[in-house]
């Protein structure tokens, strides 16, 4: 079957879509950190280390460096704040949160698999 869009341009298209949540931890830090739990301790820092580690992410598929190891960090760190942060017993916000953090993860997987370019 022929494929319309490349997985390439898939790829690109959400490094770029990881890079501006990374942007938006930088731009917004104040607003997030009323969003962090009790139980975590070291503030805002999270949230700059956590807009670091998007924009590296973004920034290793759209060079297409490491990207398989990039992904499968980046699926890893989604997957921890879905069942961290997101996950509540409830079928609330928090659990479209949840969702979509797994549905990310889900693709950094698929992008880190399909990257051809390893070291």
């Amino acid at each position: 079957m022929k494929q319309i869009i490349s997985s390439r341009a898939a790829a690109i298209i959400y490094a770029l879509s990881v890079g501006a949540f990374g942007i938006l931890h930088f731009v917004s830090a104040n607003e997030m950190k009323t969003l962090l739990p009790d139980y975590l301790p070291g503030g805002v820092f999270w949230i700059y280390f956590t807009g670091v580690c998007l924009l590296l992410a973004a920034i290793a598929i759209i060079i297409d460096k490491q990207t398989r190891l990039a992904c499968y960090l980046l699926a890893a760190m989604l997957l921890i704040f879905g069942l961290t942060l997101h996950l509540r017993p409830s079928f609330t916000t928090t659990f479209t949160l949840f969702l979509k953090d797994a549905a990310m993860a889900m693709a950094a997987v698929l992008i880190g698999n399909n990257s051809t370019k390893q070291p």
